[in-house]
């Protein structure tokens, strides 16, 4: 009962900060409007004091909505970083999407000045009210005091995971499963917060229903198992409940409207990418008068293959060898030029070419090489699965995990996608994805001891 009650304070008190913020967003945007852009419009439309509430309103709303869909609201649970950046990526589309509100009022283009002068001063509010609310939540809530109960699979990468945020999380203790359960269930008794990590599924079972049932918060690994289960159907025989999952992914009308946003949005795309189309080419050409466009075959919906283009990256005899293999941390193949398109992901762009021929979608598993495919189906045959949909430009593994997330990872992650498919969730990743472009560490490459970890990290699973 005290966790639970805890939790309602955690989640009241971010609400308020969050929502302070958000009015004094909105507060500057009325200085704004007042000063500088009603004056213009009241020449062809005069406002009364409910068109001036009505067009607040629109914008709190607005910056609401939008703040919620890139996670902006989440102090205290997110790094700092990542919640300024939300806010500064949500703070900006809402002010653009004002700006052009405001100039079909005014019949005409009005001055940029003032929305960017407001944008500069909700920046730095933002970064200010994002560090006192976050530096409040660490005061008031101090980290959780965890246990790790883990199987075979070695535990160093979660470990790093949970200790990236000290602020929220502390592993105390840590007890491996084959210590048997009587001592696991004496030592996580201690404990008010547990981490399942990796272990086998009967176990697993018991320590959750033992959990669940002494108020024990659970921290949990999913199994592809439990991915699956996530996007099924609840249906009624009788007086027995079924989970009913579907074989087949997206439906004709899903697939129908998927396909009009990807030809809609990659024609648009392309007209406005147009001049960093030329520029980019212009600049590979100019350092090793080599190709442009590096073209490699990969593989969309039910293993078709296909020819993916991509702005060239590499050396020109970067696989002079004919051997398939990811970027690493300071691959020397990767020239001056394409370190600085890769980070800013302007490698990817003539993809729109292969979005709008209908080879991939906007949104999906991001497509890999036939014999990588191979490789992982050999020790997971599960990632086959990854294929029942369209591959995409940009994905749920790639805005939640990073470039070099472990493939069973990346797995679980594309099939959360495909088991939870939506127009609004491809929607939602198309925003977010605009996001993951600025971070760094979404295009890390795989290190050494990630090569030979890809191979042993699905053994547990099928246990």
């Amino acid at each position: 009962m005290k966790q639970s009650k805890a939790g309602s304070i955690k989640r009241i008190l971010t609400l308020q900060m969050s929502m302070i913020g958000l009015f004094i967003h909105t507060g500057l945007y009325a200085l704004i409007w007042f000063n500088d852009y009603y004056p213009l419009v009241r020449l062809k439309l005069k406002f009364y004091i409910n068109g001036h509430i009505l067009i607040m309103l629109i914008y709190f709303l607005l910056l609401l909505f939008i703040t919620r869909v890139y996670e902006g609201n989440k102090v205290g649970f997110l790094k700092p970083f990542d919640v300024i950046l939300s806010q500064v990526f949500s703070l900006f589309i809402v002010n653009v999407i004002s700006y052009f509100q405001i100039s079909l009022m005014r019949n005409w283009m009005v001055s940029q000045g003032p929305m960017w002068r407001l944008l500069l001063i909700q920046i730095a509010f933002s970064i200010a009210w994002v560090y006192l609310s976050d530096y409040v939540y660490r005061k008031v809530f101090p980290p959780r005091e965890m246990i790790l109960v883990y199987g075979r699979r070695p535990i160093e990468d979660i470990m790093a995971k949970f200790g990236s945020r000290p602020d929220r999380y502390r592993i105390s203790e840590c007890v491996n499963i084959s210590e048997g359960h009587e001592n696991v269930i004496r030592k996580i008794s201690g404990f008010d917060t547990v981490v399942l990590w990796d272990i086998p599924t009967m176990d697993r079972n018991e320590l959750i229903k033992y959990c669940y049932g002494h108020m024990i918060r659970m921290y949990v690994m999913p199994k592809i198992p439990d991915v699956l289960m996530r996007g099924s159907v609840q249906i009624h025989l009788s007086d027995t409940s079924l989970y009913m999952t579907r074989e087949y992914a997206l439906s004709f009308g899903q697939r129908f409207i998927k396909r009009a946003i990807d030809l809609v949005c990659g024609i648009l795309l392309l007209i406005i990418t147009s001049p960093i189309f030329l520029i980019t080419a212009i600049l590979i050409k100019t350092y090793d008068h080599g190709p442009v466009f590096y073209k490699q075959t990969r593989c969309t919906i039910d293993m078709k293959e296909f020819s993916i283009i991509k702005f060239r990256s590499m050396r020109v005899d970067a696989e002079k060898d004919g051997v398939a293999r990811l970027a690493r941390k300071d691959d020397d193949r990767i020239t001056p030029v394409g370190k600085f398109i890769r980070k800013c992901r302007i490698d990817e762009l003539p993809q729109l070419i292969n979005v709008i021929r209908g080879d991939m979608s906007f949104i999906g598993p991001r497509p890999e090489r036939p014999e990588i495919i191979n490789e992982y189906i050999e020790d997971m045959p599960e990632f086959a699965y990854r294929t029942r949909v369209k591959a995409g430009l940009a994905g749920y593994a790639q805005v939640y995990g990073k470039y070099n997330t472990m493939p069973y990872d990346k797995l679980k992650l594309d099939l959360t996608y495909i088991q939870n498919y939506s127009v609004g969730l491809d929607i939602k990743l198309m925003l977010l994805t605009l996001k993951i472009l600025v971070k760094p560490e979404s295009t890390e490459g795989v290190d050494k001891t990630q090569v030979t970890a890809m191979k042993e990290e699905q053994h547990d699973d099928k246990q």
